[in-house]
């Protein structure tokens, strides 16, 4: 009954009109495009191609100039449907139907992109989330890969959480950065650069334990899946987590466990953007779980705003201007990677 009902259920048979690549919400229909049942999953997960940084939006939103030529723009409309499209859904933990109409609306984005999507289901605990009691069940990571993608050669992952407080529909905790990870995934699945980029929306990362240390369930799931070849094929990976709340800079922070080399990294490519960032140190997000085994990390995001992890994490909180420099960062550290 865990491993289940909506997830197999909703993945497996919701479809997505073209409105839900845009913005729009899901309509119900056939088999989702592209999206595989829990039998079809890999034991690993999925990758896709670098960027460049984008060129200015369509919208008035200042981004960098600074895109190759006929790479698409960042589109912050775009960025910003999926934001109310996913809080419209209301709280969405993991272990809910909620939490799984989350994961098959990030899915169809990115099979829209023209990646090969693939689930990887896995159980949750029981648990008290942030007062809030919460089941076990199941949920599971969205996994996407560009055609001809071997986990085994050299790459980077790029992930964000899909899951949200009991309280919260979580606008910027974290469908904020679910729709950086989707926008910059069409931009450089049109631009592929000369690393691939594995493209993962992590189930269950937030804490189910009253002290907040029964967390990342998804990502510490996804990185103990990885057979020894792949797990050293990942050269880094960056987790968008609460990107969208307007700050004088962008918060790159490193994890505290290991290396702050790519951190600093991504800092460094931010220049050539144009973009303000601040060093930090975070431990709260699916970075840690790679950088526990070794794997360089970082987590790009982290402003406090009062609506944090509370009714009040609606779209209003989250900042286009932000939302548009938190793009150009990844792009732009994807870029530097050629």
């Amino acid at each position: 009954m865990v491993i289940r009902r909506a997830l197999t259920v909703v993945l497996a048979s919701l479809s997505f009109s073209a409105a839900a690549c845009t913005g729009g919400s899901p309509t119900l229909g056939a088999s989702a495009p592209g999206v595989s049942s829990p039998t079809q999953t890999s034991a690993g997960t999925t990758s896709q191609s670098a960027s460049g940084v984008p060129p200015p939006s369509r919208t008035a939103v200042p981004v960098p100039p600074t895109t190759p030529p006929h790479a698409s723009p960042f589109d912050v409309e775009r960025v910003l449907g999926g934001v109310r499209d996913l809080a419209a859904m209301g709280p969405r933990d993991a272990a809910s139907a909620a939490g799984d109409r989350a994961a098959a609306y990030v899915a169809a984005r990115l099979r829209a992109a023209g990646y090969r999507v693939t689930v990887q289901p896995f159980t949750v605990p029981a648990g008290v989330s942030w007062g809030v009691p919460v089941p076990a069940g199941s949920t599971a990571n969205v996994v996407a890969d560009p055609p001809g993608f071997d986990p085994r050669r050299p790459h980077v992952v790029i992930g964000a959480h899909l899951d949200t407080v009991p309280r919260s529909p979580g606008a910027e905790d974290n469908a904020s950065g679910l729709m950086v990870l989707a926008e910059v995934a069409r931009i450089v699945r049109e631009q592929p650069g000369a690393l691939p980029v594995r493209f993962v929306a992590f189930g269950a990362e937030e804490a189910r334990g009253g002290n907040g240390t029964r967390y990342a369930f998804g990502s510490r799931h996804f990185v103990t899946a990885l057979g020894g070849a792949e797990r050293t094929a990942v050269g880094g990976m960056l987790a968008l987590d609460r990107v969208g709340v307007r700050a004088a800079a962008v918060p790159v922070c490193s994890g505290g466990r290991g290396t702050p080399a790519l951190a600093e990294a991504i800092r460094a490519a931010a220049t050539s953007a144009s973009v303000p960032t601040r060093a930090c140190t975070n431990r709260a997000s699916d970075h840690v779980s790679f950088e526990r085994v070794g794997i360089p990390a970082a987590r790009l995001g982290s402003v406090p705003y009062a609506a944090y992890h509370s009714a009040g994490d609606v779209p209003s909180v989250v900042d286009r201007r932000q939302l548009a420099r938190s793009g150009a960062v990844v792009l732009a550290w994807l870029r530097s990677l050629g």
